[in-house]
């Protein structure tokens, strides 16, 4: 139940921070799939969340969630979220490459994937997402979206 809580927690937190930390598009249409995305500072994460995932709340870390719907087939259904294999990678604008690691995280029946990366004062990061939905018959996709940083 506390896990269940924590992963409430994080998404609801994650969603209501998106608009105010990151002016991208928050989601991209890749075929069937709506991929939601975004990145924030893991300071602005509540502690008891960010124990729940072991994730180091620090004003130099962020942390980057991405989640994969299958589309609805109709406007009176839910999307339905769906497992993935996805990569992540960030470039800084000296060229500073960074791979992150993703972890796959399973509440009920959501499906999200975090990853945390160090981070600098005013840093802009280009990232890159790759991702296969499980069953897709597509290649990989592929889409990027800019951030800048601030630490505290």
């Amino acid at each position: 139940m506390r896990r269940e809580l924590a992963a409430l927690c994080i998404s609801a937190f994650a969603l209501l921070l998106a608009p105010a930390m990151a002016p991208a598009q928050q989601a991209e249409d890749i075929g069937n799939y709506r991929v939601h995305y975004n990145a924030l500072n893991t300071n602005a994460l509540p502690p008891e969340v960010a124990g729940a995932y072991g994730i180091q709340r620090s004003g130099s870390r962020a942390m980057l969630n991405i989640a994969v719907l299958r589309k609805a087939e109709s406007t009176d259904s839910m999307d339905t979220p769906t497992h993935a294999e996805i990569s992540a990678r960030a470039i800084n604008l000296t060229g500073q490459r960074r791979e992150i690691e993703l972890q796959e995280l399973e509440d009920d029946e959501a499906v999200y994937y975090i990853g945390t990366f160090r981070i600098h004062d005013e840093e802009t990061l280009t990232f890159t997402i790759s991702v296969q939905p499980e069953g897709s018959q597509q290649p990989p996709q592929e889409f990027s979206f800019q951030q800048q940083f601030f630490t505290e």
